[in-house]
């Protein structure tokens, strides 16, 4: 099965530059994507419908890692893709170009987190994002009980339609 992501990219330049900020003592910024899912000829096509920062006070001292956040954070965005149904895909960056690696941390902490998402929103799939300055690296579990699958494709869409359209009719 072919996965693939397509999101407005002003909203993905606002999710890299929240990425992007300083936090006071976490050395990462994470977040969360919400979006629809709908079958495609090949597969799979999840449609980005919002982002989710998670907040200042939502992080928890952890130097072991780049970022660790609460259970409240979690919460929110459960409570967010809740209604309407959507996949939740957790998402942070490292940064650089070209296609990023997920670090070890990173899959091990998603096999804890993902299959809770799967609470709130039984029947749509979630998962993780990388990003990097020029392009994702995603993965995408359809069961809680099953491995992840691999994000194929992320369409980033940039082009709005720039002319208005009116309909143009006589009252009978």
């Amino acid at each position: 099965m072919k996965v693939a992501v397509k999101i407005n990219g002003l909203l993905l330049d606002q999710v890299r530059r929240d990425l992007a900020r300083p936090h006071f003592f976490a050395h990462e910024r994470v977040g969360f994507l919400t979006a629809g899912a709908a079958a495609s000829p090949d597969g799979l096509m999840l449609l980005v419908r919002g982002y989710i920062p998670v907040g200042d006070e939502d992080y928890e001292v952890a130097p072991n890692v780049g970022a660790r956040i609460g259970s409240n954070a979690m919460r929110k965005a459960a409570q967010a893709a809740y209604r309407p149904a959507s996949t939740l895909l957790h998402v942070h960056t490292h940064g650089g170009r070209g296609y990023p690696r997920f670090s070890g941390v990173d899959l091990e902490s998603a096999r804890t987190f993902v299959p809770g998402f799967f609470q709130s929103c039984p029947k749509m799939p979630h998962g993780l994002l990388v990003l990097s300055n020029d392009a994702a690296t995603g993965i995408l579990w359809l069961d809680p009980r099953k491995r992840p699958i691999p994000i194929d494709r992320f369409i980033r869409i940039d082009q709005p339609i720039v002319e208005q359209w009116r309909a143009q009719y006589e009252l009978a």
